[in-house]
């Protein structure tokens, strides 16, 4: 099977409903084989998401990068009313992500994009579970170059596990931003940066 981050076009359809419930909001995300975590919302995306929310409950500009089904940017868009482009190179999950926009009548957008080239604008927030398989450049390529697509003291938010060199990718982003660890769960670190 291709990973993730790659079109099959020969691959079948077997779509599933994923449910998802946040205080007092409830969601439902389709999903299909060929997408990240097709069979339920995984443990760093949504260690990553509740963290955000904690901190942000106020509308923003918000960009989704490697957004596969849209679970983060749906969600945020929902709960906080912020407009969220969403993008990824897996057409499938673009696909997906606007069934899902669709259905949890959000104010989103989404569109391919490999990393940032179809990007041409700013935000006030990037959020991304790096699509760590990729290799190194590529999820490198989204944590470092978010800065050229963030407004001044604009953030980026981010989750990786320990196991994935998450102590030494903070280390080499700070020059670029001031890190925080916002926490720290089943090795999973979720990360704010901010644009200085």
């Amino acid at each position: 099977m291709g990973q993730y981050f790659t079109n099959d076009d020969s691959l079948k359809s077997e779509l599933r409903t994923i449910k998802y419930v946040y205080d007092e909001y409830s969601l439902l995300f389709m999903s299909d084989l060929g997408v990240f975590s097709k069979d339920k919302i995984d443990f760093g995306s949504r260690l990553l998401l509740e963290n955000y929310l904690k901190y942000n409950n106020s509308q923003k500009t918000v960009l989704d990068v490697g957004c596969g089904y849209g679970f983060l940017g749906v969600t945020i868009s929902k709960i906080t009313k912020s407009f969220v482009d969403m993008v990824d190179i897996n057409k499938r999950a673009i696909h997906l992500t606007k069934m899902n926009i669709d259905n949890n009548k959000v104010n989103a957008n989404a569109f391919i994009s490999n990393c940032y080239e179809e990007i041409n604008k700013k935000y006030d927030v990037i959020i991304t579970n790096p699509p760590i398989r990729a290799g190194k450049v590529i999820y490198m390529n989204i944590i470092n170059n978010a800065v050229n697509h963030l407004y001044k003291n604009g953030e980026l938010w981010f989750v990786m596990h320990k196991d994935h060199g998450v102590k030494t990718t903070i280390k080499n982003i700070s020059s670029i931003y001031d890190v925080n660890i916002i926490d720290k769960n089943k090795g999973f670190y979720v990360i704010l940066c901010k644009k200085r």
